[in-house]
């Protein structure tokens, strides 16, 4: 005879679980590791003073030293917006920027006016990034070997960024 079961073949089924053990598991070692390599960046923010427009003319007795620093694809030119150019520093043979001559015309600049902290950097077009950034560390500090210590000496750490103007003459 036959005999039927209760419930048929259902009785045979289990309900189908999902297992997320090993899923969890490979969670609980991911998520710290990525936490741990993270890669924290550290943001140094120079703040700069834009030059303001001024539209009365200055007293020529009130006229005071301005630190001006031109730089241009062939040369970096040092000067005082009243008093013109105070120094030319042309490109190495190798075509780089001669920075050291920059670095002791600024040095000896502090000396004459201790108290000036501001100076400006006026670039042409296309001039690199990286040129205007060694351009302000060299502007903003001097470093000094004395001994087997480097002693940084604050020198113009007010900076303005401007556009240069145009190079008179053919050169």
């Amino acid at each position: 005879m036959y005999h039927r079961r209760k419930g048929g073949r259902r009785a045979n089924q289990e309900t189908a679980e999902l297992n997320i053990t090993a899923f969890m598991n490979l969670m609980v070692i991911l998520v710290p590791f990525l936490l741990i390599t993270a890669v924290f960046s550290r943001l140094a923010v120079l703040e700069l003073n834009l030059p303001g427009s001024s539209t009365e003319p200055a007293d020529p007795q009130e006229q005071t030293f301005q630190l001006e620093v031109i730089v241009r694809k062939d040369k970096i030119e040092v000067g005082d917006r009243n008093q013109g150019l105070l120094g030319v520093y042309p490109n190495t043979e190798e075509g780089e920027y001669d920075f050291n001559a920059l670095s002791e015309k600024l040095s000896q600049l502090k000396k004459s006016y201790p108290t000036k902290t501001d100076a400006s950097i006026l670039l042409e077009q296309d001039i690199e990034y990286d040129t205007l950034v060694q351009i302000m560390d060299r502007v903003r500090v001097e470093e000094e070997a004395v001994g087997l210590t480097v002693v940084r000496i604050d020198l113009f750490p007010d900076i303005s960024i401007g556009d240069a103007p145009v190079a008179s003459g053919g050169a």
